[in-house]
């Protein structure tokens, strides 16, 4: 007689259930410990990833190897590639998201009804979070330790280009959670590149995935919101725009274009697009122009632009759609502040975009009437981190509108429920 054997897939999804099993177990763990347990889990945590940091090194040297051999591009590379400072500015994270507030248990609200009734909306965990991410080996830390600050259990599907480091990355968070007697299942990573495993993670896991977070292009942010069974906190790309209004301090302008550009061309904060008032062309987008340039920024333009710097390519329709994520800006010419907000109306994808003006009615009319998860005035759109607003870290810039939106930190990892005390009270 010959004993049958488990197709590959059943055998998958036998191990997802499982981590899916253990996350709750381990939320549940998590839900009975004070904020100081928490805490202590991940100052635990940060000094790990500062020990771990040869052993983190090395595996990320692997993973660059690999990518490089398979011809990852550049943008992705930058995203991949660890060293000693961005090491170090992980376990860095860590301590900003240990010294936060713990959210757990704030009273959002509370009124006391003509009965007697005590009514208190209250801060509580969300569950288990499915993180669902590219090439990105410190989004293992991040998100893990932000869903832990929540209270969170976190299941973790980084991309296969980094597994290696994710993986190190892991291992130290896992080992210090154990050292402090706290649920080493509270972060789990999939140590598996089986695409089908993301497949499993959408239908949920046996209900034991309570939201997942996609943080990544648009195609599997797309797929995620497309199959999954659980709700999502998801952000499409971050096609940012940078408008230099008709009254923009020509200093700022050209210091802020290059910045929000060319600071990293790699993240989602990085603006695609300028919009150039035509008031203001013919004074400032030379000097821009050659500041973007001399950093190494291929320019793209409309007619308009084309007009003024004749040397730069012809930009398409599809420039407008495009996240470089690469050294490239394309540059459209419009008229006044209607004409900026009739092309962000079309073309932005609602995560960043930026206004450059010294006349505040203009600036408060785009803060107003740009409908994107972050505006700024006079600042870089690569301000567009969790970090850089005092989070700590971040999961990822949510685009939608539902529960999250912007930079989804520790605070937003939570729900609530209502705790309602009486002294008796029946209902008529």
């Amino acid at each position: 007689m010959t004993l049958a054997t488990q197709p590959p897939d059943a055998a998958l999804a036998e191990e997802m259930h499982a981590m899916g099993t253990r996350a709750r177990a381990a939320s549940r763990a998590l839900g009975l410990m004070s904020a100081a347990d928490r805490t202590r889990g991940l100052v635990a945590i940060a000094a790990a990833l500062r020990a771990a940091a040869p052993e983190i090194l090395a595996a990320n040297k692997d993973d660059m190897a690999a990518a490089a051999a398979k011809g990852l591009a550049p943008s992705m590379l930058d995203r991949l590639a660890l060293d000693g400072p961005r090491v170090e500015a992980i376990a860095a994270g860590v301590d900003v998201i240990a010294a936060l507030p713990d959210p757990v248990g704030r009273e959002l609200a509370r009124w006391t009804r003509p009965n007697g009734l005590d009514i208190a909306r209250v801060a509580v965990p969300l569950g288990v979070i499915g993180i669902i991410y590219e090439s990105r080996p410190n989004v293992t830390a991040d998100a893990g330790t932000l869903c832990l600050r929540a209270g969170n259990a976190a299941i973790l599907r980084g991309g296969s280009e980094s597994i290696l480091s994710s993986r190190a990355i892991a291992r130290a968070m896992r080992g210090a959670l154990k050292r402090e007697g706290l649920p080493e299942d509270a972060v789990q990573l999939v140590d598996t590149t089986d695409r089908d495993a993301v497949g499993h993670m959408l239908a949920g896991l046996g209900g034991e995935l309570d939201v997942i977070v996609p943080r990544g292009g648009r195609s599997l942010v797309e797929r995620v919101q497309a199959e999954a069974r659980v709700p999502v906190i998801g952000h499409l790309e971050g096609l940012c725009h940078t408008y230099i209004h008709a009254a923009a301090d020509p200093a700022k302008a050209v210091a802020i274009a290059v910045n929000a550009k060319m600071r990293r061309t790699g993240v989602c904060g990085s603006t695609e697009t300028l919009l150039v008032d035509t008031g203001v062309a013919p004074a400032l987008l030379e000097d821009i122009a050659a500041a973007l340039e001399e950093a190494g920024c291929e320019l793209r333009g409309d007619g308009r632009a084309r007009a003024i710097l004749p040397h730069i390519v012809p930009a398409t329709e599809q420039d407008w759609a495009t996240e470089y994520l690469a050294p490239i800006l394309s540059i459209a010419i419009v008229d006044g502040l209607d004409g900026a907000l009739a092309h962000l109306s079309r073309w932005s994808s609602g995560h960043t975009d930026a206004i450059v003006t010294e006349d505040a009615a203009a600036a408060e009319a785009f803060l107003a009437r740009v409908d994107s998860a972050i505006v700024l005035h006079n600042a870089s759109t690569q301000f567009a981190d969790g970090g850089e607003f005092g989070f700590g870290a971040e999961i990822g810039i949510a685009t939608g509108r539902i529960h999250a939106r912007g930079p989804v930190g520790a605070e937003q990892l939570t729900t609530y429920k209502y705790v309602v005390r009486g002294a008796g009270q029946v209902r008529p």
